[in-house]
């Protein structure tokens, strides 16, 4: 062995290096908030001008001539409801022989009667006017008079056609000033209802014949 001893080996200390300091991180700068934009609203119109436009009807009829005809409709109206009150108390009383052809005729007249009243009624407020609706305004405006008491099989049969007539001819009148203001729709209800009071007196007359 060397005398001279390996010196033991010198460990160095080692100074851990220091790390950079981190600065903690600045807190976002709050931005003021914004207060929201009151969404402004168009002004509601007044009660009166909503009522005028609602009032307002452009349909290429004149008022004067819209006022007209809806006043005949309302004629006609009156006589259609008065025929069917008519003719649904007929369908309740009637008796004798002819009973089981006439109950069920009556009760099919009444019907379609009921339809077409709710039909001119329509037409009328399609007009831009009120339609007539209590039995005050039907018996003021009707050509057809009321029945008293209950008649005979046959009698009733003659008071219906004589009833179908009657609105035949209020419709028919009104047509100059339908025609007149080229009102289509109301030419066509009134074509058609009176096709159907012209159809019903027909079957109606047949069985008064001998």
């Amino acid at each position: 062995m060397n005398a001279s001893k390996s010196k033991a080996a010198v460990k160095v200390p080692i100074k851990p290096v220091a790390k950079p300091a981190v600065k903690p991180a600045a807190k976002p700068v709050a931005k003021s908030a914004k207060a929201p934009m009151a969404s402004v609203k168009p002004a509601a119109p007044s009660p009166e001008k909503a009522r005028l436009a609602g009032d307002k009807i452009d349909i290429g009829i004149k008022e004067r001539d819209r006022e007209k005809i809806a006043a005949g409709l309302a004629r006609v109206l009156a006589d259609t409801y008065s025929l069917y009150l008519k003719t649904h108390n007929f369908h309740w009383n009637v008796v004798g022989p002819m009973f089981n052809t006439l109950h069920q005729m009556f009760e099919a007249q009444y019907d379609e009667l009921a339809l077409a009243v709710d039909q001119i009624a329509e037409r009328i407020r399609a007009l831009g006017y009120p339609a007539p609706g209590s039995y005050g305004e039907f018996s003021r405006l009707t050509a057809i008079p009321d029945t008293v008491g209950v008649p005979k099989a046959e009698e009733m049969i003659a008071l219906l056609v004589s009833a179908h007539e009657t609105v035949v001819r209020t419709s028919r009148a009104i047509f100059p000033a339908v025609d007149a203001a080229s009102d289509e729709p109301t030419a066509d209800l009134l074509t058609q209802r009176m096709q159907a009071h012209e159809k019903a007196a027909w079957m109606l007359r047949s069985l008064l014949q001998k």
